[in-house]
């Protein structure tokens, strides 16, 4: 099966596929946490789609709450949150685990990938970013640390939209 045949439900309960969501467009997948010390970069993030989404292009948050309880809140408190205090218009998902025996199977996929240091493996943090072409292959993995607007990452996104 295709990263983007992955069932999962976006945040408002409604059931999709990875596919769906990005509509088959080059796009970011980012586990994000509304309590974290690196949520700020969900401005970054909605930089991102607002500059690439007419390219063909979107960012899809990934709500996680195993990395010290920083995602706590239910659906309804997830999407107000970012809406109100950051503006994201990208779409979100269900709350999910990205780690260990209940890691949902899109990050079964995605922890296979490397990333810039030959790293493979578990998600470290809250914002660690895949970015996935418009056919579903995870092409660059970029750790919690590295903003969404470093040149590293801009130049892969560059780069699947030609």
């Amino acid at each position: 099966m295709s990263l983007l045949d992955s069932p999962i439900a976006r945040l408002d309960g409604t059931p999709s596929t990875i596919g769906q969501i990005t509509g088959g467009r080059p796009a970011l997948l980012v586990n994000v946490a509304s309590k974290c010390g690196l949520t700020p970069q969900y401005t970054g993030l909605e930089q991102l789609q607002e500059r690439y989404a007419e390219r063909g292009f979107t960012v899809v948050g990934l709500p996680c709450n195993q990395f010290m309880g920083q995602e706590p809140g239910s659906a309804e408190e997830i999407q107000e949150f970012c809406s109100a205090t950051y503006g994201v218009t990208f779409p979100m998902t269900e709350k999910i685990e990205v780690n260990g025996d209940d890691r949902h199977e899109i990050y079964r996929t995605l922890t296979e990938t490397a990333d810039g240091e030959g790293e493979a493996g578990d998600v470290q943090w809250n914002f660690e970013k895949f970015l996935i072409s418009g056919d579903g292959a995870v092409v660059a993995r970029f750790r919690p640390g590295v903003v969404p607007d470093d040149p590293q990452v801009v130049g892969a996104i560059e780069a699947q939209l030609g």
